[in-house]
């Protein structure tokens, strides 16, 4: 069984789960309500308008929403191997259990895109509807978007990496999902200090507290700095992908 026929089956495994309707909800929650509360102070004059509402929108949504989705995420695609001893059955086939991790790795994935396409098209439909209401001529910043959507998909790698990491070595959900959330809350602490580098659950956070310095001041030292970002990003990406694949049932082969 080769690595595309695995990824094709762990699609079908989730075809049927709520993780389809559960990437709706973060984004929902927190677009509606960061362009809601912003498009009362929105006039024909002001300028910047869709910066504003998307920083708005993504700080919350970086720091806490996404990465809480994406805990649940995680949990519901283990499950489908945790519920019934499911992982055994599997195991008992002529599969590679480190290429089933990465597959189910990349389902991962593809909901973290897929939940990030729907907050970029949610923003922009509400965004459109806030700057109309409020008379503003300012031409939608497509690319602008799509440029920060792009850096939080990215940010998110090492961070949800990580949370398939744990997921995998604490097979008790209730232990993955406490550590998980445990880890992301002080999130936005740290990425007020020097150590938010090690720290991939606050790089999204981070990214677009960056583009808020970049909006709100023209200080060059708060623009997000990709080295010596991208390379300990990349380690620690690198390192806790290979981790989970070492330890995914590992404990059943016993």
């Amino acid at each position: 069984m080769n690595f595309i026929e695995l990824v094709k089956i762990e699609f079908t495994k989730v075809k049927r789960s709520m993780i389809i309707p559960l990437i709706f909800i973060a984004p929902l929650l927190v677009v509606i309500s960061g362009v809601a509360n912003l498009s009362r102070y929105l006039t024909p004059e002001y300028t910047n308008a869709w910066a504003a509402m998307f920083i708005q929108s993504a700080l919350v949504y970086s720091y806490y929403l996404l990465p809480f989705s994406m805990i649940v995420v995680c949990v519901m695609i283990a499950g489908r191997e945790t519920g019934n001893n499911g992982i055994l059955k599997m195991l008992a086939l002529p599969v590679n259990r480190t290429m089933l991790s990465l597959a189910k790795f990349c389902v991962l994935v593809f909901y973290l895109f897929m939940e990030i396409i729907v907050f970029l098209a949610v923003f922009v439909v509400a965004g459109v509807l806030a700057t109309t209401s409020a008379g503003i001529t300012e031409v939608l910043p497509i690319m602008y978007l799509i440029k920060w959507c792009v850096g939080l998909f990215l940010t998110m790698l090492p961070c949800i990496a990580t949370m398939w990491a744990i997921t995998v070595i604490f097979e008790k959900a209730l232990l993955s999902v406490g550590l998980n959330l445990f880890l992301v809350i002080p999130g936005v602490l740290v990425a007020n200090t020097p150590f938010w580098i090690a720290y991939p659950y606050c790089y999204s956070g981070y990214l677009v507290s960056c583009s808020l310095n970049a909006f709100t001041t023209s200080d060059p030292t708060g623009v997000f700095q990709l080295f010596p970002f991208l390379p300990c990003a990349i380690l620690l990406f690198l390192f806790m992908l290979t981790l989970s694949m070492k330890k995914f049932g590992r404990k059943e082969m016993r």
